[in-house]
């Protein structure tokens, strides 16, 4: 899914922050370990809990500093720029959602901010690093973003085109409409299994991603072009890359759907293709809340 080229954002919708802050030591070594902690992270988890995973400490890094150059102005810089397409992202889902949200479960919609970074940075739910990839904070209603994890996201099978990885931004704005309708309270992540509430808002996540995409490239203020099946098909793959299972097949171990916190493969593709095909809440009702219009 690309951007219009013509479209041109009236105001940054993004903080840039370069690095430092305090960075997160994981133990063990090796990409295995930074791929587990940033898949764990990745469309959910919360840097917070790091400690209930990994034997890692922390260490103080560089002072961080936001940045103020901005070189993300129009539909082409987002067609050409992975830090720019995070935001312009941004600022399609609170398109979308500013009508949905209102539409489909009467709430107000609120825009979460969108924090772009890297080597690491404090956020409300402690620290983050490079390595645990993108995450929402409902602590200080924020998602986090370093966008060199889409190149460890690609490693592991997932899609690279564009629609992946806008679909990794609008399941963190998916947590974001979870914390507003307050249901984001109910993930658990030390109470993981297929039947978890932790999966049952991770799988509404993938399908309110999905909603996204449905109108996205809908209406004449649209800031996309139309979507293409091969984008769908890349977006899939991302879907099934982060499946739990195929994450605990990747890392050489057994199917343990006990230890699941996001959902198998299968469900993870089948929660956005339901939200993408219908563009209806009610279809995403993975808690049986039946609130939606």
């Amino acid at each position: 899914m690309t951007f219009r080229n013509d479209f041109e954002k009236t105001e940054a919708r993004a903080e840039r922050r370069g690095g430092g802050g305090r960075t997160i030591a994981l133990g063990g070594g090796g990409l295995g370990s930074i791929v587990l902690i940033g898949l764990y992270l990745l469309l959910g988890g919360d840097p917070g809990q790091l400690n209930q995973l990994t034997r890692g400490d922390s260490s103080q890094g560089a002072i961080e500093q936001s940045q103020t150059q901005d070189n993300c102005k129009t539909g082409e810089d987002a067609n050409n720029s992975v830090d720019c397409r995070i935001e312009f992202t941004g600022i399609s889902l609170d398109r979308v959602w500013q009508d949905q949200l209102a539409n489909q479960a009467g709430i107000e919609y609120t825009r979460p901010k969108i924090v772009l970074f890297s080597g690491g940075t404090s956020t409300g739910c402690g620290t983050a690093s490079s390595s645990t990839g993108p995450f929402y904070c409902p602590a200080d209603e924020t998602a986090y973003f370093d966008a060199t994890f889409f190149d460890t996201l690609a490693q592991m099978g997932g899609g690279s085109g564009p629609l992946a990885q806008e679909y990794v931004v609008a399941h963190e704005f998916g947590h974001h409409i979870q914390k507003l309708e307050g249901t984001l309270g109910r993930i658990d992540y030390n109470n993981p299994g297929p039947e978890s509430d932790a999966v049952k808002l991770e799988l509404q996540a993938d399908c309110y991603a999905g909603i996204w995409a449905h109108y996205a490239d809908e209406g004449p203020d649209r800031i996309l072009e139309p979507l293409s099946d091969e984008q769908v098909s890349d977006a899939l793959e991302t879907t099934r890359a982060i499946g739990d299972d195929t994450i605990q097949k990747h890392n050489g171990g057994d199917i343990q759907p006990d230890l699941w916190t996001h959902g198998s493969s299968e469900d993870r593709m089948n929660s956005f293709l339901a939200g993408y095909k219908s563009g209806q809440m009610a279809q995403c009702d993975t808690l049986d809340r039946g609130v939606y219009r």
